[in-house]
């Protein structure tokens, strides 16, 4: 009995905060505060066309920092998880005639639009994560296709790294110069105008950043990928 009081009281109380709560909503009032300054600023203050772009990388670029660490994290886990003192690969079976050839005719292109998409995602939906994923597919079909194909560690670690860092000193550039961190100096600093909004050199740094994150998404991806398609090497 004196459990099921205490229950009925803590739950008539947080009953009563909820209703609380709920009394200052103004129901029915817009609350697009947020959004419609986005829509009515977007364009004068980032030079972006496309405002979903805008959002992630200017106007909640740090944010943007934190998905990288995560995937960066996520990566150091699965490599962790999958480390073995000598791995290589097991596959002794060539990919078929239509997979080799395809892949040789394909990934330059997959390549190619990996990079136009993130190049490209201030103008257009995109942006470095999908560029990234993209690249990383490139790698895929090639260990798919041959047997003998590796990613050049090495390269690819220090490329992951430099981009990473770049990232955060463009940051840092902006804390110095415009008293927050990720601060567009860029567009405010070097912008040549209104009208030149939707074309290729526009959008300030936004497109200096997603080439950035694309780099290292690639590569790491990429990396995850060469990590779960070895095995052990047994001596």
């Amino acid at each position: 009995m004196i459990k099921r009081a205490l229950a009925i009281i803590t739950l008539l109380i947080i009953g009563y905060w909820l209703a609380q709560g709920l009394t200052g909503v103004p129901f029915g009032q817009d609350r697009m505060l947020v959004g419609q300054y986005y829509l009515n600023n977007v364009i004068k203050q980032t030079g972006s066309v496309n405002a979903v772009t805008a959002i992630v990388v200017n106007y909640r670029g740090f944010d943007t920092l934190g998905e990288v660490t995560v995937l960066f994290i996520a990566s150091t886990g699965v490599g962790a998880l999958l480390w073995r003192r000598k791995k290589k690969r097991t596959a002794r079976t060539e990919g078929s005639v239509v997979l080799t050839t395809g892949a040789r005719l394909l990934v330059p292109f997959i390549l190619l639009f990996g990079v136009y998409i993130f190049i490209h995602g201030h103008l257009t939906p995109g942006g470095g994560f999908p560029g990234g994923a993209t690249i990383a597919t490139a790698f895929l079909l090639l260990y798919m296709a041959f047997t003998q194909y590796e990613i050049p560690h090495g390269a690819f670690e220090k490329t992951e790294g430099v981009a990473g860092m770049s990232y955060v000193l463009v940051g840092l550039i902006g804390l110095a110069l415009g008293g927050y961190f990720l601060y567009d100096w860029i567009w405010q600093q070097w912008h040549w105008g209104i009208n030149d909004v939707g074309r290729l050199f526009s959008g300030g740094f936004i497109p200096i950043i997603y080439t950035l994150i694309a780099i290292k998404v690639g590569t790491e991806l990429s990396g995850i990928i060469d990590n779960m398609l070895k095995e052990e090497v047994r001596e």
